[in-house]
Protein backbone atom coordinates (compact mmCIF):
# COMPACT_ATOMS: atom_id res chain seq x y z
CA UNK A 1 0.00 0.00 0.00
CA UNK A 2 1.37 3.29 -0.76
CA UNK A 3 1.12 6.09 1.69
CA UNK A 4 -1.68 7.88 0.23
CA UNK A 5 -3.33 4.61 0.35
CA UNK A 6 -3.47 4.40 3.88
CA UNK A 7 -4.33 8.19 4.23
CA UNK A 8 -7.37 7.23 2.58
CA UNK A 9 -8.05 3.68 4.00
CA UNK A 10 -7.48 5.74 7.48
CA UNK A 11 -9.98 8.26 6.30
CA UNK A 12 -12.48 5.39 5.74
CA UNK A 13 -11.95 3.62 8.83
CA UNK A 14 -12.68 6.83 10.63
CA UNK A 15 -15.68 7.65 9.05
CA UNK A 16 -17.07 3.98 8.99
CA UNK A 17 -15.74 2.62 12.92
CA UNK A 18 -14.33 5.89 14.63
CA UNK A 19 -17.65 8.02 13.50
CA UNK A 20 -15.27 11.17 13.72
CA UNK A 21 -11.87 12.11 14.05
CA UNK A 22 -10.54 12.92 17.72
CA UNK A 23 -9.12 16.74 17.81
CA UNK A 24 -6.33 17.33 16.60
CA UNK A 25 -4.96 17.89 20.24
CA UNK A 26 -6.40 14.74 21.40
CA UNK A 27 -4.52 13.08 18.72
CA UNK A 28 -1.43 14.64 19.61
CA UNK A 29 -1.79 13.13 22.90
CA UNK A 30 -2.46 9.80 21.75
CA UNK A 31 0.77 10.31 19.35
CA UNK A 32 2.59 10.98 22.05
CA UNK A 33 0.92 8.16 24.12
CA UNK A 34 1.67 5.66 21.03
CA UNK A 35 5.23 6.81 21.06
CA UNK A 36 6.05 6.40 24.57
CA UNK A 37 4.60 2.69 24.30
CA UNK A 38 7.61 2.22 21.23
CA UNK A 39 10.00 3.57 23.93
CA UNK A 40 8.91 1.28 26.59
CA UNK A 41 9.99 -1.82 24.30
CA UNK A 42 12.54 -0.53 22.63
CA UNK A 43 14.08 0.36 26.16
CA UNK A 44 13.32 -3.35 27.20
CA UNK A 45 13.97 -4.94 24.10
CA UNK A 46 17.22 -3.73 22.74
CA UNK A 47 18.08 -1.24 25.70
CA UNK A 48 18.90 -2.17 29.89
CA UNK A 49 15.75 -2.27 30.93
CA UNK A 50 14.26 -5.43 32.14
CA UNK A 51 10.89 -6.41 30.73
CA UNK A 52 8.03 -6.76 34.02
CA UNK A 53 5.18 -9.25 34.23
CA UNK A 54 2.72 -6.62 32.47
CA UNK A 55 5.19 -6.33 29.30
CA UNK A 56 4.85 -10.08 28.62
CA UNK A 57 2.44 -9.41 25.56
CA UNK A 58 4.24 -6.61 23.95
CA UNK A 59 4.49 -6.56 20.00
CA UNK A 60 6.39 -3.69 18.71
CA UNK A 61 5.08 -4.54 15.12
CA UNK A 62 1.67 -3.48 16.34
CA UNK A 63 2.84 -0.42 18.73
CA UNK A 64 4.76 1.16 15.68
CA UNK A 65 1.38 0.41 13.63
CA UNK A 66 -0.49 2.32 16.04
CA UNK A 67 2.03 5.35 16.07
CA UNK A 68 1.55 5.58 12.15
CA UNK A 69 -2.20 5.30 12.34
CA UNK A 70 -2.14 8.54 14.47
CA UNK A 71 -0.18 10.17 12.34
CA UNK A 72 -1.85 9.48 9.64
CA UNK A 73 -5.21 11.08 11.21
CA UNK A 74 -3.04 13.96 11.81
CA UNK A 75 -2.21 14.61 8.64
CA UNK A 76 -5.87 13.87 7.28
CA UNK A 77 -7.12 16.40 9.78
CA UNK A 78 -4.78 19.41 8.90
CA UNK A 79 -4.55 18.59 5.24
CA UNK A 80 -1.07 17.10 4.78
CA UNK A 81 -0.28 14.76 2.14
CA UNK A 82 2.26 12.59 3.45
CA UNK A 83 3.88 11.66 0.31
CA UNK A 84 4.78 14.85 -0.41
CA UNK A 85 5.85 15.83 2.86
CA UNK A 86 8.13 12.62 3.59
CA UNK A 87 9.74 13.65 -0.30
CA UNK A 88 10.23 17.06 0.65
CA UNK A 89 12.03 15.92 3.83
CA UNK A 90 13.81 13.56 1.86
CA UNK A 91 15.16 15.90 -0.38
CA UNK A 92 15.73 18.66 2.51
CA UNK A 93 17.64 15.77 4.84
CA UNK A 94 19.72 14.87 1.28
CA UNK A 95 20.86 18.26 1.09
CA UNK A 96 22.02 19.28 4.00
CA UNK A 97 23.31 15.87 4.93
CA UNK A 98 24.73 14.10 2.04
CA UNK A 99 28.56 14.96 2.84
CA UNK A 100 27.86 15.46 6.87
CA UNK A 101 27.41 11.88 7.33
CA UNK A 102 29.81 10.53 4.95
CA UNK A 103 32.10 12.65 7.05
CA UNK A 104 31.57 11.49 10.35
CA UNK A 105 34.01 9.60 12.01
CA UNK A 106 31.69 8.11 14.91
CA UNK A 107 29.85 6.11 11.54
CA UNK A 108 32.64 4.48 10.52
Amino acid sequence: MTIQEAQEIVDKWIKSNGVRYFNELTNTAMLMEEVGEVARIMARQYGEQSFKKSDEEVNLADEMADVLFVLICLANQTGINLTDALAKNLQKKTLRDSERHKNNEKLR
